[in-house]
Formats: C-alpha cells, sequence, structure tokens
C-alpha cells in the first residue's frame, strides 16, 4: 500500500466565473495555477479547489448542451493536473439520463478519481426546477486521504459534513458560488464545520457579478481553515489564488485534546414516532409552517421484507418527512380476513417505528387511509407503481390541495402472502 503524505499543499483558485464560456473560464484557471505554483516545489501530490459550476455557470437554458462538454472540461483538468502534480477539484454540470447534477469532481493526472453530487439544491435559484439532487454522500479515496466534498448550499447542512467526516476524511472541500450579501454566514459557516469535525477545511467561492441588470455579486472570501479553527488564509473579493503547507497530524493532535468527531450516541426512542392522528396533525402543521415536504404512504407491512423497506426508503426521499398510514388489526383483518395479521398492530408499528426512514407511524382502523389522507393533506402521496393513479385514495383531494403522487416500483418477489405460503411448505 502507497505511503500517503500527511504534509502536502492545499489551496484555491478564486474566480470571477462566466456563465457558459467554458473556454474563457478554462483559461482563467490555466493562466491562475501557472501564477499560483509555478516554480513552486510540490513533492506530493496536493490540492487545488475551484469555485461551483467553474465552467460554465449557472446557464439553465443551455445547461443540458453544456453538460455534455463536461467530458472534455475534465480531460482539460487531467492535464492541468499532470503538469503541476495536483489534484484539482470543483463542481461541473453532469448529465446522467435525464438529470443533470451539479457534481463536484475530484482530479488527478489519471482522470476522474471521484464524484459527489449536490444534495441540498437551492430553490431561491431555481436550482430544483433544473438540477437532480444527490443522494447518499461518501468520502472520496485519494492519494491524499479521504476526502469530504460540500457544494454551496450544502454547506448550511452540518450532517452532510459530519457524516463524511465520521467515515474518516480528514479533509473537507467546498465548491461554492456565495453571494455577498451573506458573507458573514460563509465564514461562519465555513469555521463552524472545520471546528466541530475538527478537520482542514479548503472553501473556494466565486467572486465578481453576473453580467445582467440586478444580478448577484458573489462573496469571494475563499478560506482555508485549520481543525481548531485558524484561517491559515483568506482571499478578498477579487479573482486570486492562494496555497498553504497543511499537516494532517494535525487533525489527530487536535483531537487528542478533546474529540467531537466521535461521539454519537443514540438518544432516542423510536417507539415515540407512533403517534395518534389528533396530536400527528399539529406535528405536521408545525412542520409544514417550517417549509417541510410531508410524504405519506400506508400499509399493513404485516411481515416487514426487503421489498418493504426498499420502498419505504425511496418514499422518504420524496420530501422531508415520511408518514406511515398503518392498517390497525381490525381493517387488516377486514381486508385480508381473520387470519390476518400475523403480527399484531403494536408490534408492526414498533418495527416500522425503528426504521430510519420512517419519521411518524399512525394506526387507522377503515378500510382505507381516507380521513388520515384529508386531515394532514400531505405534498406528497407515495403509493406502489402496481397502482394507477386514479385508484389510489386520497389522490385527487391532495393533487387538488397542490400536492402530487409519487408511484414507486416495488424491488425483489417477497411479498407477506409468499413469505407466509413458504413457512406452510416447510
Amino acid at each position: 500500500m502507497t505511503q500517503r503524505p500527511t504534509t502536502f499543499t492545499a489551496g484555491f483558485l478564486q474566480i470571477d466565473v462566466r456563465p457558459g464560456e467554458i473556454k474563457k473560464n478554462l483559461t482563467q484557471v490555466e493562466s491562475g495555477l501557472h501564477e499560483l505554483l509555478s516554480g513552486s516545489e510540490i513533492k506530493h501530490p496536493g490540492i487545488i479547489v475551484l469555485p461551483e459550476m467553474w465552467a460554465t455557470g449557472f446557464s439553465y437554458n443551455r445547461l443540458t448542451e453544456l453538460a455534455d462538454r463536461t467530458t472534455d472540461v475534465l480531460e482539460d483538468l487531467k492535464q492541468f493536473s499532470r503538469k503541476y502534480n495536483i489534484i484539482l477539484a470543483g463542481s461541473l454540470p453532469e448529465k446522467d439520463g435525464k438529470c443533470v447534477f451539479n457534481t463536484l469532481f475530484i482530479t488527478g493526472a489519471e482522470g476522474v478519481i471521484g464524484a459527489y453530487r449536490k444534495q441540498q439544491l437551492f430553490v431561491p435559484m431555481q436550482e430544483d426546477e433544473n438540477l437532480c439532487p444527490g443522494d447518499n454522500p461518501h468520502p472520496i479515496e485519494t492519494d491524499l486521504g479521504l476526502l469530504a466534498g460540500l457544494v454551496c448550499y450544502d454547506l448550511r447542512f452540518p450532517e452532510l459534513a459530519k457524516s463524511q467526516v465520521s467515515a474518516g476524511a480528514n479533509l473537507l472541500i467546498i465548491s461554492a458560488q456565495w453571494p455577498l450579501a451573506r458573507k458573514d454566514h460563509w465564514r461562519t459557516l465555513i469555521l463552524a464545520r472545520a471546528i466541530e469535525n475538527q478537520v482542514f477545511v479548503i472553501a473556494c467561492n466565486r467572486c465578481g457579478a453576473d453580467i445582467v441588470a440586478g444580478g448577484t455579486t458573489y462573496a469571494g472570501h475563499s478560506m482555508i481553515v485549520a481543525p481548531d479553527g485558524t484561517n491559515l488564509s483568506e482571499a478578498g473579493e477579487e479573482p486570486t489564488g492562494a496555497s498553504v503547507h497543511i499537516d494532517t497530524a494535525d487533525v489527530e493532535s487536535t483531537r487528542k485534546r478533546f474529540n467531537t468527531v466521535s461521539p454519537s450516541p443514540y438518544r432516542f426512542h423510536d417507539k415515540d414516532k407512533i403517534i395518534d392522528l389528533g396530536s400527528l396533525a399539529d406535528i405536521v402543521k408545525q412542520y409544514k409552517y417550517l417549509g417541510k415536504k410531508i410524504v405519506f404512504t400506508n400499509g399493513c407491512f404485516d411481515i416487514l421484507h426487503a421489498g418493504h423497506v426498499t420502498y419505504l426508503e425511496t418514499a422518504r426521499k420524496q420530501g422531508d418527512c415520511l408518514v406511515v398510514g398503518l392498517n390497525s388489526d381490525k381493517s387488516v383483518r377486514s381486508i385480508k380476513g381473520p387470519d390476518r395479521p400475523v403480527n399484531s398492530q403494536t408490534e408492526r408499528a414498533r418495527i416500522l417505528a425503528a426504521l430510519g426512514c420512517v419519521d411518524h407511524v399512525a394506526l387507522f382502523d377503515q378500510d382505507t387511509p381516507h380521513k388520515m389522507i384529508t386531515t394532514l393533506m400531505p405534498d406528497v402521496l407515495a403509493k406502489g407503481a402496481d397502482w394507477s393513479e386514479d385508484e389510489i385514495v386520497g389522490a385527487k383531494e391532495v393533487k387538488e390541495n397542490g400536492g402530487k403522487v409519487a408511484l414507486i416500483p416495488f424491488v425483489g418477489e417477497n411479498s407477506t402472502t409468499s413469505i407466509i405460503d413458504k413457512i406452510r411448505k416447510t
């Protein structure tokens, strides 16, 4: 196994991104790298971070076209990486099927090392209408060790950094187009992510302004911060680059004094997720006030199997909170006959509540959850793709209220009935 360097060059290249002008942006990066790194001695691969969407900007009307050119841009980055013996990191549009993602690419001398897709899309800039969110973030393995990544708005969500650092990352890189109006937030949050995770942070932001009437002016103020919160380097509001030598042994020494990364006790009682409809309605009202998107689904979930949990996990990804309406024992007997359910409503509810993707469980006695749906009025009504939309109870009311129906395919061949039949045959 190759020995990883503990000391290496870490820096940023802050530029004024020209929307849609890939060639001009590449020229900025090339000249900036030359000015920053020519003549410097880099014994080990260092890392330089670039701004968010550094080659293309947010040119929504040309996004698909620009994403088609990302492969060529990454080839240019590979050549820059090889020339200067560095790793380059910055976000670019990435097309995958029908989706375009805002993806932070980590590129070395041999090409793309890894990638992180932006998780939290910024609604005020219509990112949710033009881009798809990423999911399942993990740190990226490089010659410098594990790197954690964030893209711009992700910085406001500390769990995204914490989950990657907990997996072993010693360095957090941030690629952003953060506005000048919220410069203080930018600086404060970078320092917070470094201090709470006890890691080095390299955060590169765009500077300059969009060339349109009333366009956004960007903050610049790219930063490099040590694990104890020491500000090692900070730019102003003009195009510039900076680099410092960092020693990852500082991460270990900081954590030896006291460690805020490893403690993660589970202090919650999952059974508290089981709640009556009246109390749930009050909670949902508060969630909506906060702007959370409520997802609702329902079922008997008699013998929980892989198809169930995959379905529930997918349903949860449709919004910010998943409510499961659970048929009571009375309701299950009415639908499926006197031999069902196999497991009581108390047992079924408790098992569902233990799933991380489930936020609340509520029982209903009726054959359908119509009353529960019309009381809660979820933003998303999730149901198996084997149903047609006009058959789904509550679909009409949810859509009339501005919500939508999400049809989710079941994965695998399991069903409670098939499991029961299999047990009977053994």
